[in-house]
C-alpha cells in the first residue's frame, strides 16, 4: 500500500468513525437529558460496558491482534487464507457462545467485579437485570470484529468502519420511541429497558452488515463445528499473551469503574467524559489500528523495510497532527463542551463541572492513547505479543496504585488521573521495546522536523480558544444560541490551527486534500 493510499485508508476509516462518534454524541446527549446521572443511567452504563469489556478482550484485543497479521501474510503469500478465516470464525463462535452463557448465569459476580459500590442499593439489581439482556452483544460484535479484520486485510474498509453507525442509529431510535410512548412518571424506566434491548439488536445488525460485505469480498464464513488445526494452534499461541495483555487493560478499566462506583454519579461523569475524548481517539486511533497493522504485516512478510518505516512514520505523524490539537482543546475548553452538549433535563450544572474535570484530565493523555495505537502494530505485525503483555502488567500495577491510592485524596477523578499517567507510561515502554526492531521502527527526518511545529501550532490554537471562550462567554450560556456559539468557537480553533500549521510548516494542507480525494 503506497503512502498516499495508506493515508487515504486512514481517512476512509476516520470519516466513518467520525460519523459514528457524532451519532454517539446524539445518543449520549439524549441519555444525559432523559436519564442524567441517576439510578437507571448508572445501571445501564455498567450493563453496556460489560459486553464491551469482553469484546475488547476477545476480539479487538487478543484475537484480532493475532489473527490479522497471520491472515494478511497468508493473503500476501497466496496461501489458503479463506480456510484459515473459516476455521477461526467457527472457533470464535463456539468460544463466545460459551462465554455468553456463563456471563448470563454469573452476571451478579460480573456486576460486583465492575461496580462493587452498587451492592446494597437498587443500582445493583437493575444492573444485573440489564446485564443479562445486553450480554449476547459480545457474540455478535466479536464475530463482527473478526469479519472486519478480514475486510480490512483485503483493503476494504467502508463496511467495517460503517458498522458502528448502526449501533447509534438503533439506540437513538429506541430512546425517541420510548420517550413518546412512556406513561407519565415512568419515562426513565421505559427508556432504560428500551435502551438495553437495543444493545443485542444493534449487535446483530452490525454483524449482518459485515457478514454480507465479507461474503461479497469472497469470504462467506459460516457457522459449524470447531476443529483444531495447526494454524489455529499457532493462532492460540500467539493470541494467548495478547489475551492476557488485553485482560490487563480491562483490569485497568475495572479499577476505574470500581473507584467511580463509590462516588454517587461518578460512573456517569466518567462515562460522558470518556465519550468526549473518545471522539478524536476513535477517529484517529481506530483508523491507525485498522489500516496500519495489515499494511505493516504485508510489508514485513515481503521484506519491505523502508516501506514499513515510511508507513509507521506517516501514521504517527498524521495521528499526532490531528490529536495534539484535540488534546489542547479538551484541556482548554472542557466546560463549554460539556455544558453545551450535555447540560439539560436531568443533567445539572454540578454534573457539568465534574464531567468537565474528567474531560481535561483525559485530554492530557489523549496523545499517549493514540501513540499506543501506532506503536503496538510494530509488535503485532511481527507476531510479538509477549512484550506488550509484559508492558501492560507494569501499567496495570501503576494504575492500581494511582487510581486507588489517589482516590482517598482526589475522589473519583483519581480514576482518570491513573488512566492518563498509565497511558504515557505505556508509550515509554512500547517505544523502548521497539528500539531493537531496526530501521522499520525508527523515526525519519520528516517526522522529527514536523512534530515540534505541530505542538507549536496546537499551543497557538489553545491561546485562540481561550480568547474565544472569554469573548463568547455569554452566548455559550444562552439556551437558544449556545450550539451556534460552540460551533463558532470550534471553527475558529480549527482555522487557527490549520492556518498556523501551514504557515510554520507543521504540515501541508495539500496532503490532506490528496488523501481525501483518494
Amino acid at each position: 500500500m503506497k503512502p498516499i493510499r495508506l493515508i487515504a485508508g486512514f481517512f476512509t476509516v476516520g470519516i466513518w468513525t467520525l460519523l459514528s462518534r457524532v451519532l454517539g454524541f446524539v445518543r449520549d446527549i439524549l441519555i444525559a437529558g432523559y436519564l442524567g446521572t441517576g439510578v437507571v443511567a448508572q445501571a445501564f452504563l455498567i450493563a453496556f460496558s460489560l459486553p464491551n469489556l469482553f469484546r475488547r478482550f476477545f476480539a479487538e484485543g487478543a484475537f484480532n491482534m493475532a489473527f490479522v497479521p497471520m491472515f494478511s501474510k497468508k493473503l500476501e503469500a497466496g496461501e489458503d487464507a479463506k480456510r484459515f478465516a473459516q476455521d477461526a470464525f467457527v472457533a470464535m463462535a463456539f468460544l463466545l457462545s460459551l462465554v455468553t452463557l456463563l456471563g448470563i448465569v454469573f452476571m451478579p459476580l460480573l456486576v460486583s467485579a465492575m461496580a462493587s459500590g452498587f451492592r446494597g442499593d437498587e443500582r445493583f439489581d437493575l444492573a444485573v437485570s440489564y446485564g443479562r439482556i445486553a450480554f449476547p452483544y459480545i457474540l455478535f460484535i466479536s464475530l463482527g470484529a473478526l469479519l472486519s479484520g478480514v475486510l480490512n486485510a483485503t483493503g476494504r474498509f467502508v463496511a467495517a468502519a460503517a458498522a458502528p453507525v448502526l449501533l447509534n442509529i438503533v439506540f437513538v431510535f429506541a430512546m425517541v420511541v420510548a420517550a413518546l410512548v412512556a406513561e407519565p412518571g415512568t419515562q426513565q424506566e421505559t427508556i432504560g429497558i428500551s435502551l438495553i434491548w437495543a444493545v443485542p439488536v444493534a449487535g446483530l445488525a452490525q454483524f449482518l452488515l459485515v457478514w454480507f460485505a465479507a461474503k461479497r469480498a469472497g469470504f462467506p464464513l459460516l457457522f459449524g463445528l470447531p476443529r483444531m488445526t495447526p494454524e489455529l494452534k499457532r493462532l492460540a499461541i500467539i493470541a494467548a499473551p495478547a489475551a492476557l495483555s488485553g485482560g490487563v487493560v480491562q483490569i485497568n478499566l475495572l479499577v476505574g469503574r470500581q473507584v467511580a462506583s463509590f462516588f454517587d454519579g461518578a460512573v456517569a461523569w466518567l462515562s460522558y467524559a470518556d465519550r468526549l475524548y473518545q471522539l478524536p481517539l476513535g477517529v484517529v486511533g481506530i483508523a491507525i489500528g485498522v489500516v496500519l497493522l495489515p499494511d505493516l504485516s504485508r510489508r514485513i512478510r515481503g521484506g519491505d523495510i523502508e516501506g514499513g518505516r515510511d508507513a509507521f512514520n506517516r501514521a504517527s505523524e498524521i495521528s499526532l497532527a490531528l490529536t495534539i490539537p484535540a488534546a489542547i482543546a479538551l484541556v482548554v475548553i472542557p466546560v463549554p463542551l460539556v455544558a453545551v452538549l450535555f447540560q439539560r433535563g436531568a443533567f445539572t450544572a454540578a454534573d457539568t463541572g465534574a464531567t468537565a474535570l474528567a474531560v481535561a484530565v483525559y485530554g492530557l493523555g489523549l496523545p499517549a492513547f493514540v501513540l499506543q495505537k501506532a506503536l503496538q502494530p510494530l509488535f503485532f505485525a511481527r507476531e510479538d505479543t509477549r512484550r506488550p503483555f509484559k508492558y501492560a502488567l507494569v501499567a496495570m500495577v501503576l494504575n492500581l496504585v494511582l487510581a486507588i491510592g489517589l482516590s482517598f485524596y482526589f475522589g473519583f477523578i483519581a480514576a482518570a488521573i491513573g488512566t492518563t499517567i498509565t497511558g504515557w507510561a505505556m508509550v515509554v515502554l512500547l517505544w523502548r521495546g521497539s528500539r531493537n526492531m531496526g530501521p522499520s521502527a525508527e523515526l525519519d527526518q520528516r517526522f522529527t522536523d514536523r512534530i515540534w511545529r505541530i505542538v507549536l501550532a496546537s499551543l497557538g490554537m489553545g491561546a485562540v480558544l481561550l480568547a474565544g471562550q472569554w469573548a463568547l462567554a455569554d452566548l455559550l450560556m444562552a439556551p437558544t444560541v449556545r450550539y451556534g456559539a460552540l460551533a463558532l468557537l470550534i471553527a475558529v480553533g480549527i482555522l487557527s490551527y490549520f492556518g498556523l500549521g501551514q504557515l510554520i510548516g507543521a504540515f501541508r494542507l495539500s496532503e490532506f486534500r490528496r488523501a481525501m480525494r483518494r
